[in-house]
């Protein structure tokens, strides 16, 4: 029989990929110095090492489920999609177009704040942050190099626009999870997460735009052909229809091929070439996410998600102390998968009881579950959403990560919203458990 408690020591595979991977570039101050593969394989085999009565054999089964769940495979797809979209789209014109058209029509002050709004609406329609992130990110990368507005703040808004959608949209796994591990009502869970996120949103749209004051583009002239923003426009309108994140990606791919060959910006040839390098250009993101669920199921396995389970919810003794003991649970869960659906199915069940034990409304428990999931998602350096859009800007996650102001302001207002006990449910209103 199992620890009911769990094992730290199944933790230290995830400890020793940290420490390699953010230790490296602390010491060097070069973040490339230890390729992230080098660190997650290291850790890997170190994980593998583990639990003495299993054969390597079982273990390495372990490990390959773990690496094709669902969950990641559909992440890979997501991936190569968006690798392919993305050089497609480029490659025949559409992300200039894209920047010299949004130069036109935005005012210098208001491109970064234009920019996190449009992440945040097409995030919330898509109900992916990767495939947001896969959508803007080459638009910008294309903002910042035509622009004076740095680059790592260009992408850092990116990626809080994409984690607006992650945490509220109705199609998104994320939420998707922590209602249904809460038992609530997705409109009811919604209701409750937007109004404690919606100052996060203002406040760093506030940001954006005086941070961006002063800025003005060396670019005179900003000529544009608006047929080539089509694949963009396609996107973000079958996106807006609900259509799934698939389906999109793909049909951005179809779009950009049939505006490029019209357009004379490139052959045939030349398009699926373009496909071809996009894919390849994801193959170190693809690599890495399938080694990191690998990873994260053997130390599931060897009761390293249990035992975080247990310190974090056995010295709670009050409604407000079980409200931070949840937010807690999912944040440090998150670290540990980098997945934070995962980590909300890992989480959801217990939470549920603690919510129940501690009069907690399931709606408020769901919306916990979900904001600092996605608080920790969208900061941690490892994460798919920081790794994608490092990827696009051919930069570290670490120089993105001091400018990803939206995941920590949700972070201050959830935990605002618990300390004063914000939104307070009338009896009527508060769900019982099924």
């Amino acid at each position: 029989m199992k620890n009911p408690r769990g094992n730290p020591l199944a933790l230290f595979p995830l400890v020793l990929f940290l420490g390699l991977f953010l230790g490296s570039g602390i010491i060097t101050g070069d973040f490339y110095q230890l390729p992230v593969l080098v660190a997650i394989i290291i850790a890997s085999v170190v994980a593998l090492m583990f639990n003495r009565k299993e054969s390597l054999s079982e273990k390495v089964e372990r490990f390959s489920k773990g690496a094709g769940h669902s969950d990641i495979m559909i992440m890979v797809l997501i991936f190569i999609l968006a690798g392919a979209f993305s050089q497609a789209a480029q490659n025949m014109g559409a992300v200039e177009a894209t920047v010299n058209m949004a130069l036109s029509i935005l005012p210098a002050n208001l491109i970064l704040a234009g920019l996190f709004v449009i992440g945040a609406f097409l995030s919330i329609s898509m109900g992916t942050s990767v495939g947001t992130i896969a959508a803007l990110g080459p638009i910008g990368v294309g903002l910042s190099t035509q622009t004076d507005i740095s680059l790592p703040l260009t992408m850092a808004t990116v990626v809080g626009g994409a984690m607006f959608g992650d945490n509220l949209s109705f199609i998104s796994d994320t939420t998707i999870a922590s209602v249904r591990t809460q038992q609530t009502e997705m409109k009811d869970k919604f209701k409750v997460n937007f109004f404690i996120v919606l100052p996060a949103a203002i406040v760093t749209i506030i940001l954006l735009t005086f941070m961006t004051t002063g800025n003005t583009t060396p670019v005179s002239e900003h000529d544009f052909n608006i047929i080539k923003v089509l694949p963009y426009v396609a996107v973000l309108v079958t996106a807006l229809c609900g259509v799934n994140v698939l389906a999109v990606l793909t049909g951005g791919v179809a779009v950009a091929g049939i505006v490029g060959i019209t357009t004379n910006s490139y052959s045939l040839t030349e398009y699926f070439s373009s496909i071809k390098d996009g894919i390849g250009g994801m193959s170190e993101l693809v690599i890495l996410s399938m080694l990191i669920g690998g990873m994260v199921e053997i130390i599931r396995h060897n009761g390293g998600i249990h035992y975080l389970l247990h310190v974090l919810t056995k010295n709670i003794s009050s409604k407000k102390g079980a409200e931070f003991g949840i937010a807690g649970l999912v944040s440090l869960t998150n670290m540990a998968t980098a997945n934070n659906t995962i980590s909300i199915l890992f989480a959801g069940p217990l939470a549920r009881n603690v919510a129940d034990q501690y009069g907690i409304d399931r709606r408020k428990s769901a919306s916990i579950l979900d904001i600092f999931a996605c608080f920790i998602q969208g900061i941690i350096p490892y994460g798919a959403q920081m790794l994608a859009a490092a990827q696009f800007a051919s930069i570290s996650p670490m120089e993105i990560l001091p400018y990803v102001y939206y995941p920590f302001l949700i972070a201050l207002c959830g935990i605002i919203a618990i300390l004063i006990g914000y939104p307070r449910f009338s009896p009527k209103q508060k769900q019982t458990g099924k």
